[in-house]
């Protein structure tokens, strides 16, 4: 079974950085995109940054310029860099796949997540 799990939550003040990092595990094949997700109390989940196979980047309005995702192919892994850190950036953070397993000759493709961390910006 595949297995997402984050690393490097936790509290800074305003105008800090961060580095949140996501490494999969299990029967894998190959990785899809990558994305980082998060979900503030009370709001819905929403997307933060995403990443093809190939590369390509995208950013929600409100981070772009101070986040920046990035891969390892090799490694099964994708992070995020946070910069310029803001009280409004709070959230769990939850990185997201699509993920190629394979059981003898049969593959599939779906989609895992993370169990979240928690970031924390104070004012």
């Amino acid at each position: 079974q595949v297995h997402l799990v984050e690393s490097g939550g936790g509290l800074v003040q305003a105008g800090g950085s961060l580095r949140l990092s996501c490494s999969a595990s299990g029967k894998i094949f190959s990785i899809n995109d990558m994305a980082w997700y998060r979900q503030a109390p009370g709001k819905q989940r929403e997307l933060v940054a995403h990443i093809t196979n190939d590369g390509i980047t995208n950013y929600a309005d409100s981070v772009k310029g101070r986040f920046t995702i990035s891969r390892d192919n090799a490694e099964n892994s994708v992070h995020l860099q946070m910069n310029s850190l803001k009280p409004e950036d709070t959230a769990v953070y939850y990185c997201n796949a699509g993920v190629i397993t394979w059981r003898g000759s049969v593959f599939d493709t779906d989609v895992y997540w993370g169990q979240g961390t928690q970031v924390t910006v104070s004012s």
